[in-house]
């Protein structure tokens, strides 16, 4: 169904300070989330690139959210970095120490040497179809880790076998947590998914467009739910090869 150059690579491992800091820049200057996970604790945190300076071979990281994991943080314990830019997962095992400290605006955050190594993964194994303003499907997002009361209601902006952009009218990042599996998630329209379980991978407010942006990945499919998105996606690249060829 799918052409072979989409398929997923193979994991890189980068080991030099050039290429670890121009992907920590990446990540950066993209304003990519990222979720933090200490060793032998389930509970997960955001956070955020908010400086790299090759020449000191430091960087530095956003407060957490919680701030509960600036205790771990603190306490020198060893935790896992993971971010995704464009389908790309960048990350990394961390156990230098880091300290408190403020960054060139003035907010907290937290200071270390650049990691020795991060892995590179292009973890996009399926053709991402967007979807025409005119075809955009409404989705329900819900669960009992949903905060705030009533199902989020928005549209579907693309997705892939694996899955997908939505948007959201206004700010509702604090409804919300990176990382969380939430288990009743309902796209509506030819796509038909009931009661799905996904992970939220991203999250962003766009004050200009007064929308708040969510990347999830669909979690424990079973077969029928798997079929029926694999055929939507197909269904979607072939409308958008014959509307390609339709330009020549």
């Amino acid at each position: 169904m799918f052409n072979d150059v989409e398929a997923p690579q193979p994991p890189k491992v980068f080991e030099t300070p050039l290429e670890i800091a121009a992907n920590l820049r990446t990540l950066l200057e993209s304003h990519d989330p990222l979720i933090i996970t200490f060793h032998e604790r389930s509970q997960r945190f955001q956070s955020y690139v908010v400086e790299v300076d090759r020449d000191s071979n430091s960087f530095a990281l956003d407060e957490m959210i919680p701030r509960d994991g600036e205790k771990y943080l603190e306490n020198g314990e060893p935790f896992r970095i993971e971010g995704f830019h464009d389908g790309v997962r960048i990350a990394w095992e961390y156990d230098q120490p880091m300290t408190i400290s403020t960054s060139a605006d003035g907010t907290r955050c937290y200071r270390g040497v650049l990691p020795q190594s991060i892995t590179y993964h292009q973890r996009r194994n399926a053709f991402r179809a967007a979807l025409k303003l005119t075809q955009l499907v409404d989705v329900f997002f819900d669960g009992e880790k949903l905060k705030g009361s009533g199902a989020l209601r928005g549209k579907l902006l693309d997705i892939s076998a694996t899955g997908c952009k939505l948007r959201f009218e206004g700010d509702v990042e604090e409804r919300l947590q990176l990382g969380q599996v939430y288990e009743k998630f309902k796209a509506g329209g030819q796509l038909g998914l009931v009661d799905v379980m996904v992970e939220l991978r991203h999250l962003h407010f766009e004050e200009r467009l007064n929308a708040t942006f969510a990347g999830i990945r669909f979690h424990n499919l079973n077969g029928q739910m798997q079929r029926k998105i694999e055929s939507f996606v197909y269904q979607l690249q072939r409308e958008a090869r014959r509307f390609d060829k339709d330009d020549y």
